[in-house]
């Protein structure tokens, strides 16, 4: 999958683009629009990007917790090495000292990335500070030509560029799980 990004002025274009694309086959969890404007998004019943994403949360969560995994490894071969283990307490202490170090590395990793914007959405600051919006489309390969098709229709939306798109696993989840909400309430 790739994701194209776009960029506009107008979010009544923006409306118009999102219908056609549902029409067209496109599912809620592939289009998204990143503003500043959130309102504005509201109003105009845009799928905006949630507030957890505009923050760089995941990413740095994912690294913290590769680094408390590495940390812990290294800790419990430092254990190993020295015969630590071979106490009266056994390797209990450690492995509860390998948990505290996984979960603080995972926690500290996400309250860094609350702090700092999307990763993916650096290159954008400048265009949403000038009041621009950023639509962006998750296109399976087979979607590619009818996107085409409509993006054509709309001149005044911009190409702003390509980015790698979330797994169709996870889109299809997302997908399964609104299903699933729709039907229970």
């Amino acid at each position: 999958m790739l994701r194209h990004y776009y960029v506009a002025d107008d979010l009544n274009e923006l409306e118009t683009v999102e219908r056609q694309l549902e029409q067209s086959g496109f599912t809620d969890a592939q289009i998204h629009v990143l503003s500043e404007r959130d309102a504005d998004l509201e109003q105009h019943q845009l799928h905006e990007v949630a507030a957890v994403l505009k923050k760089d949360v995941v990413r740095s969560t994912e690294r913290g917790a590769l680094l408390g995994v590495i940390t812990t490894a290294l800790m419990l071969l430092m254990v190993y090495g020295m015969g630590w283990y071979q106490s009266a307490a056994g390797w209990m202490p450690f492995v509860f000292l390998g948990v505290v170090i996984l979960g603080f590395c995972t926690w500290e990793g996400g309250f860094i990335g609350i702090q700092q914007p999307n990763a993916n959405f650096i290159r954008f600051k400048e265009l949403l500070n000038k009041g621009k919006h950023i639509l962006f489309i998750d296109a399976k390969p087979e979607q590619e030509q009818r996107l085409a098709t409509v993006m054509r229709a709309h001149p005044n939306i911009q190409v702003s560029g390509y980015g790698e798109a979330v797994p169709s696993w996870w889109l299809s989840t997302q997908d399964k799980l609104k299903g699933f909400i729709k039907a229970v309430s």
